[in-house]
């Protein structure tokens, strides 16, 4: 029984350790620390039962029973009896924090906020695993289907987290089952007896056996190479716009791998295709609005310290589409219009492009659903590609007083919560104070923002600028003052949170400067990036274009956010002086017009070269290095060992003093070393046993006989000297020892087959067995060096102590 309890203490930590993975998901550790309580209280009433030898299923109420009531005292309503003990009140409670934990998970991104309704959900799920394990371990004896469980939770940021989930929390995951099955083995031996070795001699029960170690070695080294390898393996898949068409006929990015959409970086796809030579057509849209905004079908809302990035969107069927004419709004007016788009090939995204809020569509299957909160339509499973569909809108139009009149932003509202973070700036905050300070409303703010980017600031548009959106290359945005729609975007909405209001980045096209047939033509070029403001739930997300007119074909300016710099197009501003001149003087290219008042195809960005060449040569040199390195090494031990054997005193026969014979023994022993690399390098066999005068005369006569090069002398000769060296009291002295180790290396080449001369030219085998030897020694003397910690360890066992205490 006192077994089973402890078996019981190990099911409840590892459960903890399992739930590890969980880390990042949350953005503080009140997770952990409920999760805790809850398994600590599960496993104390386990035991409790099994002291009181209670059937295993009278075990499994009392662990479900202490687990609601832990949930009452974590998660009280208020109505509970003496203050923990559920009532209906309590059940009704549970009910509407499961209902607004499905809202937070479509409403929050990873990393999420420590919400009631999420921590609940977690306690309940860590809980139910605990109780698993826990009958799992210990009521049936089968630690091993505790993996399962164990195995779910490690599933749940995997599932809703678009990137790749760190590795240390598997691996502490792994650890904790691999602690339980373990832990399980030698409860099982203790209870079977004693362990005896051959010889009769007692073997502490904590003492392992050799069959015990080699598993948990196995164990291990399997967890290691379960993180190592996704690691050392190049990535299959990449980013739902990790390249927005890198080249030619690519088309727009698809897709992170998952079959959904993911967390995108629509800052990057933004700026690849701006850069981009050829000019690739994506759309073609006929609407029924005189006057559109932009044609729109991504925001990114979630904002870290590298930057703005998009959440997967969480949708409904688009037959559930709301019309929001059916909730007026004080201050907005509605209007509907229609809009037909035809997706072209090059358009390969999971998104389907819209105008305002859409409240009918037609051409979109079912697998395509709508999310309110991002007001985006998308698809899990299909991309919009030469897909021709058909809506019905309706645009929201706002007056400049309407806007004044929005109330402030409610503190404690979710969208404040979740829009207004950013990680703190000292630049961007100090900057955004000085312009919001004196203004009273949020319009006023908004606009005091975005006024800021204009040329009297020494604002620009520049198709040339680096850099991305994180807060670093924000604070360079600031101070250049110049660079692309996205960090206009970005930056606006960057210091719009920091003044406590919700803000984000849209992503969409700009309204076409060329027709065909009365559609608008929709390319690369038109691809833009815009910030929305949240204004409450009267307004709701309103658009700001800060980018400069100048830089963006087809842009718009709405009355409520007039363009804070009118063109002023002097005499001088000629298109020969634009690549040069004040772009705050000049017209854009793009923007001109005829004088028959046919509008202008847009000018295709500046060539860039091509990075992809510089790459792909700087890894071949880099294998042609790694390649060449054992002959290079072999090269570095021949020049060395031919500079030792560069001493050869023509006379006398015996060196006279000491140190010329320890020379002399020097020189002989490089050339036999040189000597013995070569006939490894040339596969002619080497006998460990012979004497160097032996293992010459093998050469002369079995390797290189009739050689007429002066090889078989050269060869007695090395033999002869290394003798010397090693048993004479004087080495051998005179000269040749460098021209007959030559000598020999020509004559075995000349023997050896054109595949064995290419081996030892490019992959020596004598180098390459040295550097095995090496990294088996290494690997040897880790082993040796763990194995002698982890014995010097468990002395210190207390375990191990109490047991020899105990005898």
């Amino acid at each position: 029984m006192r077994s089973r309890r402890h078996m019981g203490l190990v099911a409840a930590l590892a459960t903890i350790m399992a739930a590890a993975p969980l880390s990042t998901i949350f953005e503080q550790w009140t997770w952990l620390i409920q999760c805790t309580i809850a398994v600590a209280l599960i496993a104390g009433a386990a035991t409790l039962a099994r002291t009181a030898r209670a059937p295993v299923w009278v075990q499994t109420i009392a662990m479900l029973v202490t687990l609601l009531l832990a949930l009452t005292w974590l998660f009280p309503s208020g109505r509970e009896l003496f203050g923990i003990v559920p009532w209906t009140g309590t059940l009704e409670h549970f009910g509407e924090l499961l209902t607004q934990s499905g809202t937070d998970m479509r409403t929050f991104a990873v990393r999420v906020p420590d919400s009631d309704p999420l921590l609940f959900v977690t306690v309940l799920g860590i809980g139910a695993v605990a109780v698993m394990v826990d009958l799992a371990v210990v009521g049936m004896r089968r630690p091993a289907l505790a993996g399962l469980p164990m195995l779910a939770i490690y599933s749940v940021p995997v599932a809703v987290y678009s990137e790749s989930v760190s590795f240390l929390p598997f691996v502490v995951g792994a650890m904790g089952f691999l602690w339980l099955l373990v832990a399980d083995k030698v409860d099982t031996v203790r209870r079977f007896g004693r362990r005896f070795t051959g010889d009769g001699r007692d073997v502490d029960v904590w003492e392992p056996s050799p069959l015990a170690a080699a598993g948990r070695r196995l164990a291990i080294v399997g967890v290691l190479v379960a993180v190592a390898l996704p690691v050392a393996v190049p990535g299959m898949t990449s980013g739902l716009l990790n390249r927005f068409n890198g080249g030619a006929g690519d088309g727009v990015g698809l897709g992170d791998g998952s079959g959904r959409p993911g967390r995108i970086n629509l800052f990057a796809a933004l700026q690849g295709q701006l850069r981009q030579n050829n000019l690739v057509t994506f759309a073609r849209v006929t609407t029924t609005d005189p006057d559109p905004f932009y044609l729109r079908f991504a925001v990114a809302d979630d904002v870290t310290s590298e930057g703005f990035r998009s959440r997967s969107p969480q949708g409904r069927s688009l037959r559930q589409l709301e019309d929001p004419r059916e909730a007026p709004r004080a201050g907005v007016t509605y209007e509907q219009y229609s809009a037909e788009v035809e997706m072209s090939p090059d358009y390969q995204m999971q998104f389907a492009p819209l105008y305002g809020i859409p409240i009918g569509t037609d051409g979109l299957d079912n697998q395509w659903l709508f999310d309110t909160n991002q007001q985006v339509i998308f698809s899990n499973r299909a991309t919009a590609r030469d897909k021709d569909y058909r809506f019905d809108f309706v645009r929201g139009n706002y007056t400049e007083d309407a806007l004044r009149q929005a109330p402030d932003p409610d503190p404690n509202g979710l969208e404040v919560k979740r829009f207004t973070q950013v990680p703190p700036v000292r630049q961007v905050q100090t900057q955004v104070n000085q312009l919001t300070t004196g203004e009273d409303t949020t319009y006023d703010k908004v606009m005091a923002i975005y006024r800021f980017f204009s040329a009297t600031n020494n604002f620009r548009y520049e198709l040339q600028t680096e850099g991305g959106t994180s807060s670093e290359d924000i604070v360079n945005f600031l101070t250049n003052r110049k660079g692309y729609c996205q960090q206009y975007a970005a930056t606006m909405a960057w210091m719009v949170r920091a003044a406590g209001i919700p803000a984000r980045v849209a992503f969409g096209f700009t309204n076409g400067t060329s027709r065909e047939g009365g559609a608008m033509v929709l390319t690369n070029l038109n691809l833009h990036a815009w910030t929305e403001v949240y204004f409450g739930p009267e307004y709701g997300w309103v658009p700001f274009d800060a980018t400069p007119r100048t830089g963006v074909p087809g842009a718009v300016r709405p009355d409520y956010a007039p363009d804070p710099d009118a063109p002023r197009i002097t005499p001088s501003a000629t298109p020969s002086a634009a690549p040069g001149g004040n772009p705050d003087d000049l017209e854009d290219p793009r923007d001109r017009t005829d004088p028959g008042g046919n509008e202008a195809l847009p000018a295709a960005p500046p060539p860039t070269l091509p990075r992809w060449p510089f790459y792909t040569a700087g890894g071949i040199l880099l294998g042609l290095l790694l390649l060449g390195l054992p002959a290079l090494r072999r090269s570095s031990l021949r020049r060395r060992r031919r500079a030792s054997t560069g001493f050869d005193p023509a006379a006398p026969t015996v060196l006279p003093t000491t140190e010329e014979a320890r020379r002399g023994r020097h020189h002989a022993h490089a050339a036999w070393d040189e000597l013995i690399d070569t006939m490894v390098d040339f596969r002619v066999p080497i006998d460990r046993t012979e004497t160097p005068r032996a293992t010459a005369e093998r050469l002369a006569v079995a390797e290189l006989r009739g050689d007429a090069s002066g090889a078989v002398d050269g060869v007695r000769l090395l033999g002869q000297a290394e003798e010397r060296a090693r048993y004479a009291r004087s080495p051998l002295a005179g000269p040749g020892l460098g021209h007959a180790v030559r000598t020999v290396r020509r004559g075995l080449a000349s023997r050896a087959t054109r595949r064995t001369r290419l081996v030892a030219a490019l992959f020596p085998p004598s180098v390459l067995s040295r550097w095995r030897g090496a990294v088996v020694d290494v690997s040897t003397g880790a082993v040796t060096w763990l194995s002698r910690g982890r014995e010097r360890l468990g002395r210190l066992s207390p375990r191990r102590l109490l047991t020899n205490r105990a005898r």
